[in-house]
């Protein structure tokens, strides 16, 4: 998708929601970078690090759509 940063920011703003799930797909993000930098990883780190993927990823789509909302209602 490609994000206005305008239509961004304004969604930040006035979102409460949409600011919860961009801080929590930052904080996943994050932990999983940490564990991609590992040069070994556990089997737990490794099921802990798909978890995370499967959560951004599900985080990410629901950001979209509210973006996608904002996006029609300006139109």
């Amino acid at each position: 998708m490609d994000i206005n940063t305008e239509l961004l920011e304004k969604v930040q703003k006035e979102n409460e929601e949409f600011r919860g799930l961009y801080k929590e797909h930052y904080t996943l993000k994050q932990k999983v970078e940490e564990l991609n930098k590992m040069k070994i990883i556990t089997p737990q780190q490794e099921i802990e690090k798909k978890k995370h993927q499967k959560q951004k990823l599900s985080l990410k789509d629901r950001m979209e759509e509210i973006l996608k909302e904002y996006q029609s209602s300006t139109h």
